[in-house]
């Protein structure tokens, strides 16, 4: 028997099979990579050690001793689930000393934790605006911020890349009586450019707007104590929402807001993702505990001295070996390689190579701005990382990207 997908406003269907061959024939298919062992600078895949140069464990905490250690005592302690969502019994007492670890680190009144990035972007969102609202969202935005201002109901407005004056102007023409709601990457993804924050704070006070800021690349990385975007900036009190994960440079797992103790308790009550799903862990909590108290300390300074370091070394010699790089002085450092048969072919000759890096298509970045992501780590070697852009450089003149 055949499963059919029936198209969107038409009569014709065409079976699941039929779908996934589309898939391939767009070079979009996607596949599964199996990483055995840890999440390290080096990993081991199908038998063969690779340099992994494709991972958001920025700073190399994912199997760091301290995150180990807490999270295998909380699970002694606490046992290995929470039980629960949290509005039901799943609020625990490893629950409320992250999210006062979080304010404090945020220097704002309070958070709230959430289940991941994804989870947190799109309860947020969706809870703060609603039909008669206006979101107002950068147009390289990640999807999960797309996705929770389709969810919230509101009207969305995409404006141009990190482009304010036309923000502003927006803001002029389409401000309506509803609640504004202004969302920004603090770090883009896949362009690993930075957000113009100063700007922004002043245009949602000037328009009497919120400010959200997803800043899951840069908390922990970037400022004096690795609070993230704002912190960098001197923005920390303009902003309204500030969203962050556990996922990357902590080394563990989940997201939070870290907002105003008001915002808070509307979040609780109205954010869906939130209410409606079984909390955290104790062991992801204890870790994240963890990785915060490490981030702030002389190591977690050390770290991200590191990370500055090796990202400089590896984006000087792509750019002087003639590869074009978007600006940009973060960990994320893209190559443009254009079309999806290109880059996906760039991407398996460079595993041949002993490189693993994947690669960026559709729907993640607009067709024509296909790429590899290099993202680094605090733990990535400079001899590693100069023999890697050797192997690079090599590929790209094979393809001829340069």
């Amino acid at each position: 028997m055949h499963l059919h997908w029936l198209t969107i406003g038409g009569a014709v269907e065409i079976s699941i099979q039929q779908e996934l061959e589309q898939i391939r024939e767009r070079g979009l298919y996607r596949k599964t990579h199996l990483i055995q062992g840890r999440q390290s600078a080096w990993v081991e895949m199908d038998g063969k050690k690779l340099l992994l140069l494709c991972s958001n464990n920025y700073l190399g905490l994912a199997d760091h001793p301290a995150l180990i250690e807490a999270a295998v005592n909380a699970t002694t302690q606490f046992g290995v689930s929470s039980g629960a969502s949290r509005l039901v019994s799943g609020t625990m007492e490893l629950h409320e000393r992250l999210e006062a670890a979080v304010a404090r680190f945020k220097h704002t009144e309070a958070a709230l934790l959430f289940n991941s990035g994804y989870a947190a972007n799109t309860g947020i969102i969706s809870a703060l605006a609603g039909r008669g609202d206006i979101i107002f969202s950068d147009r390289l935005n990640h999807a999960s911020i797309i996705d929770g201002a389709l969810l919230s109901g509101a009207r969305l407005v995409r404006y141009p890349h990190n482009d304010h004056n036309a923000l502003a102007r927006l803001l002029e023409k389409q401000r309506g009586s509803g609640r504004a709601l202004i969302v920004t990457d603090g770090v883009f993804s896949m362009d690993g450019d930075i957000a113009p924050l100063r700007e922004l704070v002043g245009l949602k006070a000037a328009h009497g707007a919120l400010l959200m800021v997803d800043d899951a690349h840069g908390s922990g990385v970037l400022g004096e104590q690795g609070r993230g975007t704002a912190e960098m900036l001197g923005i920390t009190e303009g902003v309204d929402v500030l969203m962050g994960t556990f996922g990357k440079a902590l080394g563990s797992y989940g997201a939070y807001a870290a907002v105003s103790q008001e915002l808070r308790e509307l979040l609780l009550n109205r954010a869906r993702s939130f209410i409606f799903s079984t909390s955290l862990p104790p062991s992801v909590l204890a870790a994240s505990l963890a990785a915060i108290e490490l981030v702030q300390s002389p190591e977690g300074a050390n770290r991200r001295e590191q990370l500055r370091r090796k990202s400089d070394l590896f984006r000087n010699s792509m750019r002087s070996a003639g590869f074009t790089l978007p600006d940009g002085a973060t960990q994320i450092v893209p190559l443009v390689t254009g079309q999806a048969d290109t880059t996906m072919r760039f991407s398996e000759m460079l595993l041949d190579e002993g490189v693993y890096v994947q690669g960026i298509r559709p729907p993640t970045v607009p067709a024509g701005a296909c790429r590899l992501r290099f993202t680094l780590m605090a733990t990535h070697g400079s001899d590693d990382l100069i023999w890697a852009a050797e192997r690079i450089i090599a590929v790209g003149r094979r393809l001829g990207v340069i």
